[in-house]
């Protein structure tokens, strides 16, 4: 964002100086999170608040199925939760100082495969991906919670190919930055999609690739979830400082906006 340009001038003595004040525009960063399977907004709001604190504007929530609609847990769908993070992306979107051609999506797991699947429906700039989930094509309009475990479990393991699966198919088109976090000892997402994941990413501006040693899938160790945090915070100031170049110094001196 380049900042704005005013010709001024500075009396000192019975002189007149001229001068050039550069101001930052308003606006700023959206960034919008998306939790996983069985989790809520909780698990993102520590890192929100820190990206926040970076100049941006966060906006975390429950999907359908959880937390506050945990009754649908049963019954929601995979169509629904898209229609669900859709909505919530129009949501940050509405806020006044959101810059819309600087958006990034920060999902995990089930999160962040519908994370990959809204770049096909809205202009994401940033995809961060923790541990990401992958799903088969048919039975979409299936409860998430009937879906066949051992049949998705086989699935994962297999070689997938971007032409064989929507959630890849986003990914092979998508043209920002990625950035793409396993665990090293993930007993539901293995290897094998990690990697199909990342061979999907053809088109991508720029692809950061990291395995936090050691954790599962679900960072149950506190020391796990630093390291994510961690990660995710530098990758984000690299991204989303970068972009600003001369307009770092802003971002240290903007009020945090958390949505939740």
């Amino acid at each position: 964002m380049n900042p704005e340009q005013t010709a001024v001038t500075i009396d000192v003595d019975d002189q007149r100086l001229a001068g050039t004040l550069l101001t930052p525009t308003s606006s700023l960063p959206g960034v919008l999170f998306v939790h996983g399977w069985g989790g809520s907004q909780e698990t993102d709001l520590v890192r929100a608040r820190e990206i926040a604190a970076l100049g941006c504007v966060c906006l975390t929530f429950d999907l359908r199925g959880h937390a506050g609609t945990k009754s649908q847990f049963e019954s929601v769908t995979r169509e629904q939760n898209l229609h669900d993070l859709i909505a919530a992306y129009d949501a940050l979107m509405r806020h006044p100082t959101v810059d819309r051609s600087s958006v990034a999506v920060v999902g995990s797991s089930y999160g962040a495969y519908l994370a990959a699947l809204l770049t096909t429906a809205r202009a994401v700039r940033w995809m961060a991906l923790r541990v990401p989930a992958l799903y088969r094509d048919d039975e979409w309009d299936v409860a998430k919670r009937q879906l066949d475990r051992e049949v998705l479990a086989a699935y994962r393991r297999s070689a997938v190919s971007a032409k064989d699966n929507r959630a890849l198919r986003a990914c092979a088109q998508f043209g920002g930055e990625v950035l793409i976090v396993e665990s090293e000892h993930d007993d539901l997402i293995p290897h094998e999609t990690i990697i199909s994941y990342r061979s999907s990413f053809r088109n991508a501006h720029s692809l950061t690739y990291r395995t936090i040693g050691g954790a599962d899938h679900g960072l149950s160790e506190a020391k796990h979830q630093q390291a994510y945090t961690s990660l995710l915070i530098k990758w984000m100031t690299e991204m989303v400082l970068g972009s600003r170049g001369a307009g770092q110094s802003r971002a240290a001196n903007t009020p945090a906006h958390v949505i939740s």
